[in-house]
């Protein structure tokens, strides 16, 4: 069960148990001013929070830039790196390993963490049945067509990943975990190069080993796609995701879209949808992005078929990694 409690994050009586905050990095130098300030502006107490930035073997100068940071920062940052496996999941590890919170918090070096966000996401923890909190994800400010057509549909959304018919679940963008679960349930599949959110927050869900709750007002932004050649990386992403997923855990395969299916909704799209929305954009009750919601829409789903089909999960992707956490 999903709960979206309502809670006052204005009042001085906030639950404030102490947070690690985990975020993978792979060659984030670009990415590395923005989300810093946004570390810097979190108001969650100080001393109640480290932040454990874990570089992923990167080429650029992101882990040099860490270090330099870490030593003259207001706020607690532990540098960290993993270089044995390239994959956010194993990086996640490494970071739950040397953490010291009771909550573990996640999201990833191109989301800007709004200043209320650990304030919010932490509160519903105060429910010992909680184990699981997920939070907004919502999109910075874009002006491509892509991110405009992204926005409209509201591709990051949690609400897609929490209705998910399987089994609800929360993206690793915005997530925090109780640190005792990872006991029972073990930590991400370091091999697994997508889907790893869904499969971690299931094994915990499954188990029942406690609940997941929605802080909507938790935000984090992050930035949509700008090219085609993004676009269709992303979207041949989530159909592996699902492959994966159907491997570990028998979710259902999406079903593909025949070729006949997809002829008949672009003619229906250029005689029918196309000259109905046109009328409206010159008459100002729709936009532009409007105009081309059923092509990107079936190029979006073409590419996740084509992830699905050609995925095979690897063998050392069903690997768990466990560890006794004594602290606890």
């Amino acid at each position: 069960m999903i709960n979206s409690p309502a809670i006052d994050i204005t009042t001085d009586n906030l639950f404030t148990p102490k947070v690690s905050v985990v975020i993978p990095i792979y060659n984030g130098e670009a990415d590395l001013p923005e989300l810093l300030n946004c570390l810097f502006s979190q108001t969650y107490p100080q001393d109640k929070v480290e932040y454990l930035l874990v570089d992923n073997h990167s080429s650029d100068r992101t882990l040099a830039i860490l270090k330099t940071t870490a030593e003259n920062s207001p706020i607690t940052i532990q540098p960290l790196s993993e270089n044995n496996i390239q994959s956010s999941y194993a990086a996640r590890n490494t970071g739950i390993k040397a953490a010291t919170g009771e909550i573990i918090a996640f999201t990833d070096a191109d989301c800007r963490p709004q200043p209320q966000w650990l304030n919010t996401l932490i509160q519903p923890f105060i429910n010992s049945d909680v184990v699981i909190v997920a939070g907004e994800i919502v999109a910075l400010p874009g002006t491509s067509l892509l991110e405009q057509f992204a926005d409209k549909q509201e591709t990051l959304s949690q609400k897609h990943t929490l209705a998910h018919k399987f089994c609800s679940y929360g993206q690793t963008a915005n997530l925090a975990i109780r640190r005792q679960v990872f006991n029972t349930s073990g930590l991400f599949r370091p091999y697994l190069t997508t889907g790893g959110d869904a499969d971690i927050c299931w094994r915990i869900l499954k188990a029942n080993l406690g609940k997941l709750e929605f802080a909507p007002n938790a935000i984090v932004q992050h930035r949509h796609r700008v090219t085609i050649k993004e676009l269709a990386s992303q979207w041949r992403r989530y159909g592996r995701s699902n492959r994966y997923l159907h491997e570990l855990h028998g979710v259902e395969l999406m079903r593909e879209f025949t070729a006949k299916e997809y002829r008949y909704r672009v003619l229906r799209w250029l005689f029918k949808e196309l000259p109905k929305t046109t009328i409206k954009n010159i008459v100002g009750k729709a936009s532009f992005v409007d105009l081309l919601d059923t092509p990107i829409g079936l190029f979006t789903a073409n590419a996740r078929s084509q992830g699905q089909r050609n995925a095979k999960l690897p063998e050392n992707a069903k690997i768990i990694e466990w560890f006794n956490d004594t602290s606890l």
